[in-house]
């Protein structure tokens, strides 16, 4: 299944400043039961969106609209726990295309690309920059450039490179899962195997 392409993408973002924030957290193992990828987004941290009567969270910032964007910025260690997908779906279900964080579980920032979502690993100190500029003006912006892999906060102009698989970014800028890249080489690979000598 393809997904939105991924260049350079200037936006708002929304500021989650919780350390250890695990998949069960992003996404509650009742929510897993559907198997397609759509509409996991309405239960995106339903634990703390809301009460158990189904009211939102008023002190929660996904239920506060002076915060909006496609950037998720989260604490340090952000996707730990299970290794469910579905984490990655509801993130981008609900809308967002990067998180931001300085540091992913290996199997979140893995399952993340795959669906086309661009997690963006940066120095605490960077992070700890981005969060105030967050506060000082919700509506500010960051743009992330995947083609120079670099993260900037634009009211300052400060910037930071992040590292990412060629393969991945590849893959992010076409907008291609694994089964996409193999389906976009399926002309190379015909060819290959008809040369194949068995």
């Amino acid at each position: 299944m393809a997904y939105d392409k991924f260049n350079i993408l200037r936006s708002t973002a929304v500021p989650m400043p919780i350390e250890n924030v695990d998949t069960d957290q992003i996404i509650p193992a009742r929510f897993l039961k559907a198997t397609k990828r759509e509409g996991f987004g309405d239960n995106l941290f339903r634990d703390w969106r809301y009460n158990t009567d189904g009211s939102p969270k008023q002190d929660f910032v996904l239920n506060n609209p002076t915060y909006t964007g496609k950037i998720l910025v989260g604490g340090h260690n952000f996707g730990s726990g299970s290794s469910r997908e579905h984490a990655a779906w509801a993130i981008y279900d609900y809308g967002f295309r990067c998180v931001v964080s300085s540091f992913f579980a290996d199997i979140f920032k893995g399952n993340s690309i795959n669906v086309g979502i661009l997690p963006v690993q940066v120095s605490p100190e960077f992070l700890d920059k981005i969060f105030l500029a967050i506060e000082a003006n919700p509506a500010a912006e960051l743009e992330i450039d995947l083609p120079a892999q670099t993260i900037t906060i634009v009211a300052t102009g400060e910037q930071e490179s992040f590292a990412i698989n060629g393969y991945k970014k590849n893959n992010l800028t076409n907008g291609f899962d694994d089964i996409d890249y193999l389906q976009a080489m399926k002309e190379e690979i015909g060819g290959f195997a008809s040369k194949s000598i068995y």
